[in-house]
């Protein structure tokens, strides 16, 4: 894989817009999703407490942007404009790394499923990306759905691989998922 890659800071789906975060989405990231404690469950860090923790976030965002390493979206509606999530693209060895959340208020519609694809067609636009793949917890049914209708397949379970503070205080196991090129 080359050293760096340079995604599109906006990608569109029929009903989506991915767009490049600002330093002003702070505040509506705190709003929509950052405190909630059902969105945050299987991720890796605890939901925010004040909008300073979004802006942190945010900081991290641009500097992997800068780095060319990590990539994050934030997810919008094409026809209200209204924040639903994030998508974020880490590079690795072996292709690129998905993680991704969406709001509590637009669960089961599909979109997360929409917006995952999208990010798959650009990887594999790279001819350098062989792999795209992504983790969540085994009792994230939610997540691993929203995998396999995006046509990734589970390729096993890796043991303890994962900490989620807001589950448990030991490393979880996760489902691995992965799409080849070759899938």
């Amino acid at each position: 894989m080359r050293d760096s890659m340079t995604p599109p800071e906006t990608l569109q789906t029929a009903r989506l817009i991915l767009r490049k975060p600002r330093e002003d989405d702070a505040p509506l990231i705190f709003r929509t999703y950052g405190q909630d404690a059902e969105v945050t469950r299987y991720l890796m860090w605890r939901p925010h407490t004040h909008v300073q923790d979004a802006q942190t976030a945010i900081q991290r965002f641009v500097s992997g942007w800068t780095s060319e390493t990590r990539f994050c979206w934030l997810i919008v509606t094409r026809d209200a404009d209204e924040l639903v999530g994030s998508i974020a693209a880490r590079k690795d060895e072996n292709g690129v790394n998905l993680g991704y959340l969406l709001a509590r208020s637009h669960w089961g519609r599909g979109l997360m499923t929409e917006a995952v694809a999208a990010i798959v067609r650009w990887a594999f636009s790279d001819p350098s990306i062989f792999r795209v793949w992504a983790v969540c917890d085994v009792e994230n049914r939610a997540s691993a759905r929203v995998l396999e209708k995006a046509g990734f397949l589970c390729e096993g379970v890796l043991k303890q691989w994962s900490l989620q503070p807001n589950v448990s205080a030991i490393p979880r196991d996760c489902y691995s998922y992965a799409q080849t090129r070759q899938s």
